[in-house]
């Protein structure tokens, strides 16, 4: 079994992560694209071409599935990835967890990209699975890009920012962007403060690995043996993981995980 995962960055880190935690024996392919990055700022059109251009070098390694480890990927490019893959390669796309962080009742607030906070996109997604809710839509300046860099002092700058833009009634986040998963904790804490109320936090990426083990048949065996192995594309040139990847967990995670031969 193989899964491959995309990104521009290490956003697709907590994906990849949660696919070697369900399946330590499967291989994994991680294609991202330092070359282009990063990926937000550009045309439709020309994200869907470096998007695709990721893909299809993953693909070249035969993957059972492909996960779109970014939000922003997956709101531009996803129909033309299923178009040049499927039936092939199933490909799963990253949606934010506005559907779960919902159920509960509100309010939520959504962290997300200045981009997609406010997007068409995300005001279709709160509309179907959270009407009703009270709902926040809180940008991020600046996070993303500090949390790719690992860069500590940015971080914190940004997270003390958004927490600043939260209501403190709020009940639950919505991390709407694959690298705020990195750094979910320091977000809990910054929004939560001193007050005594838990805080729940929703991500993407358990949800993704799932569906990537669903739509090729298999469930999860987090006891078996850790065979899989790892592969590292970058901009389509085999490499080693982003050295900012050391920072976070995840990343020490995949980082011992055996590279591929």
């Amino acid at each position: 079994m193989k899964i491959a995962l995309m990104d521009s960055g290490i956003g697709l880190l907590p994906a990849t992560a949660a696919v070697r935690r369900l399946r330590p024996d499967a291989d994994l392919v991680v294609s991202l694209d330092p070359d282009g990055m990063p990926w937000g700022p550009r045309t439709h059109e020309d994200l869907t071409a470096r998007a695709v251009a990721v893909a299809e070098a993953a693909a070249a390694h035969h993957p059972d599935a492909l996960i779109v480890g970014c939000n922003t990927a997956t709101v531009h490019a996803l129909p033309a990835l299923r178009a040049r893959l499927e039936p092939d390669v199933p490909v799963i796309g990253t949606v934010p967890a506005i559907k779960p962080a919902a159920a509960g009742g509100g309010p939520v607030a959504i962290w997300a990209t200045t981009a997609t906070t406010g997007s068409a996109y995300q005001q279709v997604l709160i509309k179907e699975f959270a009407d009703g809710v009270e709902v926040t839509e809180v940008p991020c300046p600046g996070l993303a890009a500090a949390v790719e860099q690992a860069d500590e002092a940015a971080i914190d700058r940004a997270v003390l920012a958004a927490a600043q833009l939260t209501p403190p009634d709020v009940r639950a986040v919505v991390l709407g962007c694959t690298h705020y998963e990195l750094v979910a904790e320091r977000i809990r804490a910054a929004v939560r403060g001193s007050r005594p109320e838990p805080l729940d936090l929703y991500g993407s990426a358990d949800a993704v690995a799932c569906q990537a083990l669903r739509r090729v048949g298999l469930s999860a065996r987090p006891d078996a043996a850790p065979t899989g192995s790892l592969t590292v594309l970058l901009s389509g040139r085999e490499g080693a993981l982003p050295e900012a990847a050391l920072a976070y967990a995840e990343g020490r995670l995949l980082a011992a995980v055996r590279t591929a031969s």
